[in-house]
């Protein structure tokens, strides 16, 4: 069974070519999935793709006129598919649920310490010789209210951690996790969490009721200089709604991973060129602000994780017509 891997970088062959077997010919390809690439997947049975590759409708039925059966997703969001264009094409679609919370979530709590003691700033003042302490000072987290908005697997682990610093945690979520409650989680509605948090964590997938969670209409329930930190997807936030909290103050100081606009960014080497995404280069000019690009997943367990589900997906769908973890639109308007 021939499977082409798109948006692939050696670190994805790598993981992948130890966890595939027999019966299995993986063909990579570092082009992102597009309707101008999709012929890459000639003679495949199924692709497996990444975050920003594109699966929207005419890519589907491209894919399908070439005989691919399964898209496998290596990630665990799904919001660049179109499920319900995939279903009536007779495609099967399969993602990564869970591999690594523990990745996720301690990168999250790496950017707000980061934030808040200055690090990056710090690192790049003792370089250059200055020893100087203006302009670093940060605050206890000991005792600061963190509200999780999303408390699945990431977000009960990074609430395990808060915890740890003795932080009071407020949570919102469809439902209650019990080992959140455990942990003296508070389940609040959005709105209250905004207006008492200190710390603001997203960690909640893109559906429509998610996107643009932070926009201008929000910006003044948060509680005035608020660290707003998100590692989920990038269209949670409004860009140009948190330039404006940036600008006034609302925002205290923000931390990003992910952006609405970062498949033309994230995951390149773009060192040599000119940044044309404005909105991106604003939000690079605030000393409050601590941008990675995508990185929170990217550990030596989570990659292993993410390569055997995904293979796992695979040779199941060779066996039965069906992967383990099938994305459906019944799925989710389940989980909606």
């Amino acid at each position: 069974m021939r499977v082409t891997v798109f948006s692939t970088k050696p670190y994805d062959r790598r993981f992948l070519h130890r966890a595939s077997g027999e019966g299995l010919e993986l063909q990579y390809s570092e082009a992102r999935l597009s309707l101008d690439t999709a012929r890459l997947a000639e003679g495949s049975t199924a692709i497996c793709a990444f975050v920003n590759d594109d699966l929207s409708k005419p890519v589907l039925e491209y894919l399908t006129g070439m005989g691919v059966r399964l898209v496998a997703l290596r990630s665990a969001g799904f919001n660049n598919v179109d499920l319900a264009a995939a279903e009536a094409l007779g495609i099967a679609v399969a993602r990564v649920p869970a591999y690594s919370p523990h990745a996720v979530a301690e990168h999250t709590m790496a950017i707000i310490l980061a934030l808040n003691r200055k690090i990056h700033r710090a690192y790049n003042r003792v370089r250059e010789g200055n020893f100087a302490l203006d302009g670093l000072l940060g605050f206890d987290l000991n005792g600061k209210t963190m509200g999780i908005v999303g408390t699945g697997k990431i977000g009960a682990v990074l609430a395990r951690i808060a915890s740890g610093f003795g932080c009071q945690l407020l949570g919102h979520d469809i439902r209650p996790n019990p080992e959140c409650e455990a942990l003296g989680m508070a389940y609040v509605g959005r709105e209250e969490l905004f207006r008492r948090s200190d710390i603001v964590s997203l960690n909640c997938p893109l559906t429509p009721d998610t996107r643009h969670m932070i926009n201008a209409e929000t910006l003044p329930v948060l509680k005035p200089g608020v660290m707003l930190i998100n590692t989920s997807r990038g269209a949670v936030i409004d860009a140009q709604a948190a330039i404006a909290g940036l600008k006034d103050g609302t925002i205290g100081s923000l931390g990003l991973d992910v952006y609405e606009e970062e498949a033309d960014l994230f995951f390149e080497d773009l060192s040599n060129e000119v940044l044309r995404d404005d909105v991106f280069a604003r939000l690079l000019t605030f000393p409050n602000v601590l941008i990675t690009g995508h990185q929170a997943f990217f550990t030596r367990e989570a990659l292993e994780a993410i390569a055997e589900t995904t293979i796992g997906n695979i040779v199941k769908f060779r066996e039965t017509g069906k992967p383990l973890h099938a994305v459906t639109v019944e799925y989710l308007a389940a989980r909606n």
